[in-house]
């Protein structure tokens, strides 16, 4: 398998960027089932959020070009897009996803919302057909080692997230949030956690919409206790928006709901009294031309970059303890996966053997003579415990040159039991093992003779 991991994300580029080449979930599907059709991949899934756009897939050969994904679905100009990407592949592919998962690589560190989108990205995949025996084991070990992370790190003791930091500025704005009106437009899990840190910070009303009128009735129904949250049609967004101190915006539209203009009518009815807009949307819901008007606070997602590196010195040895148990996990990973695909070997071993004993069998019956039932079930198990404690060092050899990538030894063992299998493609020095322009990884084999015929195991 050779993996590629193609993305763009916060630190590489900006939010203008971002928000064109970020996929819409309800498009998601339809988008991996397009990439996985490209020639020589296999396998594929696409993390869509905020801050990045990744796409994970498992390739026939390292040669296979994912960059033609993004610029012919998105329809974006090469020349803008390339300077902006990052490449990763295998061992690097690996790690890179196992810290997105432990939220290692976030605009907040530690923030626990990635895990989720990780885990959403690989659910619409495998509906999507688009997941399978390639990067299932690869997705299952990252979300195993993100769990590992917060329960044995530090790094998730404090509450802090996107949704924190924003509640951080209106505070500074502000001053204090008792008595403030918020107002949810859009009925995102973000959305929603920002309100509850505005509610536990003193605001007192809280205003929900979204399109979908249902989809915002089932948010009103989280909050309970001292705010009760009103409910309000789409129709009216703009009226409910003049009442509210601070606005949340995180919806699915492709292009600003709230612009300059609107902007204007709200100071006016507001009588200049400031208003705060939180935009954490992708694409951004609030026009940058608002920032420019008197009285009017906009922050979108790269803004509140600055805030989130303060509490990056808080959590640094936090991190670093992360950081640490995520490279031994991968590693851990790599291990595993040296004896998974040493198993064909292993089954072709123990196929040989069972032929071998079943025509040993045969061959001593006219000699054994007539046996009953339970000696027959005797000889039986004999023979096969034999063949069992004769097989266990074999195995267990192979396992071994597996973990160290011994691919001379594994050939031996292949050579000496005239196995048919694959040699795994461990990361060794091509050159070395095979020759000059040779590749790592060969069919090896020739045919096993079996009873009457001749098979592939």
């Amino acid at each position: 398998m050779n993996l590629i991991l193609l993305g763009i994300n916060h630190k590489t580029a900006p939010i203008e960027l971002r928000e064109q080449v970020a996929i819409a979930r309800e498009n998601l599907a339809d988008a991996a089932r397009t990439l996985a059709a490209y020639e020589g991949v296999r396998e594929a899934m696409i993390l869509s959020t905020c801050n990045r756009v990744e796409i994970l897939t498992a390739a026939d050969s390292p040669n296979v070009d994912i960059t033609h994904f993004l610029h012919n679905h998105l329809s974006i100009d090469p020349a803008k897009l390339q300077p902006h990407l990052y490449e990763f592949r295998d061992h690097e592919a690996v790690l890179h996803l196992f810290r997105v998962a432990a939220s290692l690589d976030s605009m907040v560190v530690g923030e626990p919302q990635i895990l989720g989108q990780v885990k959403e990205a690989y659910t619409v995949a495998r509906e999507a057909g688009t997941v399978s025996t390639q990067l299932e084991p690869l997705l299952q070990s990252a979300f195993a080692a993100a769990k590992k992370v917060r329960s044995e790190t530090e790094i998730g003791s404090t509450t802090v997230s996107i949704a924190s930091v924003a509640v951080d500025l209106a505070m500074k704005i502000f001053g204090s949030l008792a008595g403030k009106k918020v107002f949810l437009v859009g009925a995102g899990k973000m959305s929603e956690l920002a309100a509850r840190h505005l509610v536990r910070q003193g605001a007192s009303t809280i205003f929900v919409t979204n399109r979908t009128r249902e989809r915002a009735e089932r948010m009103s129904e989280h909050f309970t206790g001292t705010v009760v949250p009103q409910v309000v049609s789409w129709e009216n967004l703009y009226e409910a928006a003049s009442h509210a101190d601070i606005v949340i915006s995180s919806t699915g539209a492709p292009h600003p709901i709230f612009r300059k203009e609107h902007g204007q009518q709200f100071l006016q009815k507001r009588k200049n009294r400031p208003m705060f807009f939180i935009d954490i949307a992708l694409p951004r819901d609030v026009e940058p031309e608002m920032n420019k008007l008197e009285g009017m606070f906009l922050y979108d997602i790269d803004d509140l970059q600055t805030v989130a590196q303060a509490h990056m010195a808080e959590r640094s040895r936090e991190a670093a303890d992360a950081e640490t148990l995520i490279a031994g996990e991968v590693e851990r990973y790599h291990q595993r996966q040296k004896t998974v695909n040493i198993a064909p070997m292993i089954v072709s071993l123990q196929h040989r053997a069972e032929e071998l004993r079943q025509s040993e069998l045969k061959r001593v019956q006219a000699k054994l003579g007539s046996l009953t039932p339970e000696q027959m079930a005797a000889v039986e198990a004999l023979s096969r415990s034999l063949v069992n404690k004769f097989l266990h060092p074999p195995m267990q050899a192979l396992k071994q040159a597996a973990r160290d990538s011994d691919v001379a030894r594994i050939e031996g063992i292949r050579e000496t039991w005239s196995l048919i299998a694959e040699v795994p493609a461990f990361e060794l020095d091509a050159a070395r093992l095979h020759g000059p322009g040779q590749p790592a990884k060969q069919e090896v084999g020739a045919e096993v003779a079996a009873g009457e015929g001749k098979e592939k195991s």
